[in-house]
């Protein structure tokens, strides 16, 4: 009987990811206590509402973790080129991913849901001089530029990786030079990715 018990603990205690978070423990161990009412008796009875507390606390855990891991996003420009006025906000119009809804496609802007360490890229492809700048809020992060070219027709491929600590709330964008007009070119070869890192 002692075995089948045990057997139907570790059960309950793999169905719900058993942490060992000290304060998510305590909890688990003092509704496992609660959930046999009397193993004395060759028949076992279960307090069910113990046992649904239980299950509540491993759905509320892992919808946590869900939410800790699934922040990311990948935006690109679909116009054949996108003119930038001076201090304007890139505004990437295709949506590649978008998880946690951070990144909104109407202000070019990503918006913290959840803090943490971030990794940012930034490129561009541009047929003139271009000087873009990463914001986290009103401050420059990082910057990027390429010279305008000679050569009519040549593009030029600019890139930018950043990892910034972000607070829940923090807004991130990429910003035209407040000094120069430019512009970014079309078809994935100009984009804004961002992803949690832990």
């Amino acid at each position: 009987m002692v075995c089948g018990i045990c057997c139907l603990l570790y059960l309950v205690l793999s169905l719900t990811g058993f942490t060992h978070q000290s304060q998510s423990r305590e909890t688990m161990l003092t509704s496992l206590k609660n959930l046999v009412i009397d193993n004395s008796r060759s028949t076992v009875t279960f307090n069910s509402m113990m046992l649904r507390n239980l299950f509540a606390l491993s759905a509320n855990r892992h919808g946590m973790q869900m939410r800790t891991k699934s922040v990311s996003f990948s935006v690109n420009v679909k116009a054949k080129e996108l003119p930038l006025g001076a201090g304007q906000t890139v505004i990437y119009d295709k949506v590649l991913t978008n998880e946690g809804n951070g990144y909104d496609d109407r202000t070019g802007m990503f918006t913290c849901p959840l803090a943490g360490t971030y990794i940012f890229v930034v490129d561009a492809l541009s047929p003139r001089g271009t000087w873009l700048h990463l914001y986290l809020n009103k401050s420059i992060v990082a910057s990027l530029h390429s010279h305008r070219s000679p050569a009519s027709g040549t593009y030029l491929q600019i890139s930018r990786t950043v990892i910034l600590t972000l607070k829940k709330g923090d807004h991130v964008k990429v910003v035209n030079d407040v000094s120069h007009t430019g512009g970014v070119y079309h078809s994935g070869y100009s984009g804004f990715s961002g992803a949690k890192l832990s």
